[in-house]
């Protein structure tokens, strides 16, 4: 395996129970958060508190536009389309490239 793998992500606190849950299977990232490498195991934390919540497989890393973020990756974010479209643009206020990472969660890993 290649250096600089990363082995841990986070998520805002307010989504946690949406990735521990199962219901969101997907985290829409810019490029400095797009190293992830499919088939990999990472530690999920909280960013605010950076408490440990699960163990999750990233599946894939695909690059994708902001103008082409649609209704089934809401869905896989656990959200609606214009609130998922909102908090990206929160995060990332101009970035126009970004990378669809899929992932899931790794049995047995909740600290819940």
């Amino acid at each position: 395996m290649k250096k600089n793998v990363p082995d841990t992500i986070t998520f805002f606190e307010r989504l946690l129970p949406l990735v521990t849950s199962g219901e969101k299977v997907i985290t829409i990232r810019d490029k400095s958060e797009s190293h992830y490498v499919p088939g990999t195991v990472v530690k999920v934390f909280a960013l605010e508190t950076g408490k440990y919540y699960t163990n999750i497989e990233i599946l894939s890393v695909e690059a994708i536009r902001y103008d082409d973020i649609s209704d089934y990756h809401a869905t896989q974010e656990a959200m609606t389309l214009d609130t998922l479209k909102a908090l990206i643009r929160e995060i990332y206020p101009t970035e126009q490239s970004l990378f669809v990472i899929r992932y899931r969660l790794v049995n047995g890993s909740q600290a819940i």
